[in-house]
């Protein structure tokens, strides 16, 4: 009973002593707040996340093969964000549990390590996916005869390389202190290197956030021009083409998530940082710590967006989806002999119709 209360007692002392980074050691804040709001958000995430990339990773791999170009960074996005809801149930009971981690310093470095990890590889993917619509509705002609599924495989290997190699270092600075009789999971180092370690995010989210961002506004702004010219100025082919309105839903959909995940995460963290490191005031500290806090979760939502965009704007993943999920079994462009002996009711026959301007031909 004494240990318990000493435990609470030692909670309540130091809702929050700063002293990271900078010498303002007497300025306190409450942070409650966040073990309320850290958990129910990590849960609706996880319950959501698990369950919307559990039927994207079994469509991609089941109902989606042969996988094109597309579909390619639809699985590895995926796959990155069923990775990291998986890692969520500690931060659900580190966080509900006021700040106590009892899983070990390991489980620490990889759970702050599979957030960035999901975070920028997301970034990454979208930008893959944007690049390559980009190509497919300004470039059409290239795109089908260069652009090849196995392309689309090496780039995101070297999304997967790119962003471990560049996330290694946290993986060293990211560790565990007592307080009390408390175990905390830092999500950034300890104070003797936390310089350093702002030093070392502002390179990583330069190259991991700003240029992808810049690359993906580029891609935009160029796709909007040729999707806003007047149709008849448009190729035939591209004419009313389902692929102009999956573009557009794309557009949409990759700009949510960043204004709601990725934008707001990165500018309040890099207040946050240049707060504690430029010893500010109190009150302001107090300000651009709420603000970081609220948008941590935000960053995590990416997990739950992402499938709307697999359901918006994916290759026929809406409507094999449906199939899958009523049982019916539907006729497609498919030449597949296993196709046809699973649907024996198709009509194959194909009418062709030949547009001719000699009359007599008809004849």
């Amino acid at each position: 009973m004494d240990s318990a209360m000493k435990r609470q007692l030692a909670r309540n002392q130091s809702n929050v002593i700063l002293r990271a980074g900078y010498s303002n050691d007497s300025c306190r804040f409450d942070e409650d707040f966040k073990y309320i709001l850290l958990p129910v958000s990590y849960t609706l995430v996880c319950i959501l996340g698990l369950m919307l990339n559990s039927v994207a990773m079994w469509m991609f791999l089941t109902k989606m093969r042969p996988w094109n170009t597309s579909t390619v960074y639809m699985f590895h996005l995926a796959l990155s964000d069923f990775l990291y809801v998986l890692s969520l149930p500690t931060l659900i009971y580190y966080y509900a549990n006021r700040s106590h981690w009892p899983f070990g310093v390991a489980i620490c470095k990889i759970v702050r390590f599979l957030f960035y990890a999901n975070l920028y590889s997301s970034i990454l993917f979208l930008t893959c996916i944007s690049v390559h619509r980009y190509l497919g509705i300004c470039h059409p002609i290239k795109t089908l005869t260069m652009v090849k599924p196995r392309h689309a495989h090496a780039a995101c290997l070297m999304v997967w390389i790119a962003v471990t190699a560049c996330l290694v270092p946290n993986l060293i600075f990211v560790t565990t202190s007592t307080r009390g009789n408390d175990t905390l999971c830092h999500d950034t180092t300890s104070p003797e290197q936390f310089e350093q370690y702002v030093d070392y995010c502002s390179v990583v989210m330069a190259l991991l956030f700003g240029v992808p961002f810049m690359v993906i506004m580029v891609c935009y702004c160029l796709m909007a021009r040729t999707l806003c010219q007047p149709r008849q100025a448009l190729s035939p082919n591209r004419r009313g083409s389902p692929s102009r309105s999956k573009s557009i839903k794309l557009i949409v959909v990759v700009l949510v998530v960043f204004a709601v995940c990725f934008l707001p995460f990165h500018i309040t963290r890099t207040l946050y940082y240049t707060a504690r490191v430029l010893d500010a005031r109190c009150t302001v500290l107090n300000v651009v710590n709420f603000a970081y806090k609220i948008t941590r979760p935000l960053a995590s939502v990416n997990s739950c967006i992402d499938p709307i965009l697999y359901f918006l704007a994916g290759d026929h993943y809406r409507s094999k989806l449906f199939n899958a999920l009523t049982g019916k079994c539907q006729a497609t462009t498919s030449r597949s002999t296993t196709y046809r002996k699973h649907c024996p009711k198709i009509n194959n026959e194909i009418a062709l119709v030949y547009k001719t301007t000699d009359p007599k031909s008809q004849r």
